[in-house]
């Protein structure tokens, strides 16, 4: 798809009947246009793919990038050591995957008997949210400080893309853009520094996806 598909899917809706009509008759240009002629989704269905493609297939990647440059720079001797070996990216990604969790209430699941977790009893039929982060930072599971960002931790499998069938479809795709990134960003400029306190970085966390609003930087 391209960068204009979700977009387009999303004002699908506001689209008079005629237009609609018009555009599942033309040749199609996206996967976006493909979707909308092959009549296979009703109009509430196109503009939901519309809404998933630009949260999960976009905001995500984007406030992500944003994000881990920033918790970077704020531990210069974590920037340094990826910069001075790039064979630390694929760790250091899944690292700051782990660190961050972006998505940090989006595991809701229902349960389907009655059970203990935790010491906790659910009955069946109970919607269970889960907390990403606390489970990202599970001393039992991941070794070393886990409230501490470490691009030599070793990999242990995280939930930042959930788990089981239900995790994400374009985890790979996300974990390629995450890397492209930091390295085209390291390479072009190896002396980019925050220019102003971390704490007076604006942070989206009264927002769903977590991230920053602005990330000012210097070099």
């Amino acid at each position: 798809m391209t960068a204009r598909a979700p977009r387009s899917l999303l004002v699908w809706k506001g689209l008079p009947d005629g237009d609609r009509s018009t555009r599942r008759c033309q040749d199609a240009a996206d996967g976006a246009d493909l979707l909308v002629r092959s009549g296979e989704l009703t109009d509430e269905e196109l503009a939901g793919v519309g809404v998933l493609l630009l949260l999960a297939g976009h905001e995500t990647t984007a406030n992500m990038i944003a994000l881990g440059t920033m918790c970077l720079l704020r531990k210069p001797d974590q920037w340094e050591a990826l910069r001075a070996d790039a064979s630390l990216m694929d760790s250091a990604v899944e690292e700051l995957l782990r660190y961050l969790t972006i998505i940090q209430f989006g595991s809701r699941r229902t349960a389907l008997e009655d059970l203990e977790f935790g010491g906790h009893r659910i009955p069946a039929g109970s919607t269970v949210v889960a907390c990403l982060p606390s489970a990202n930072r599970d001393a039992e599971h991941f070794p070393g400080d886990p409230d501490q960002l470490d691009v030599h931790r070793p990999y242990s499998p995280h939930l930042a893309f959930g788990h089981g069938i239900h995790q994400c479809l374009g985890q790979q795709l996300a974990r390629v853009e995450l890397k492209a990134a930091l390295s085209a960003l390291m390479d072009r400029f190896p002396t980019l520094r925050l220019a102003v306190p971390v704490d007076r970085v604006p942070m989206r966390d009264d927002m769903l996806v977590y991230g920053v609003h602005e990330l000012p930087v210097t070099w």
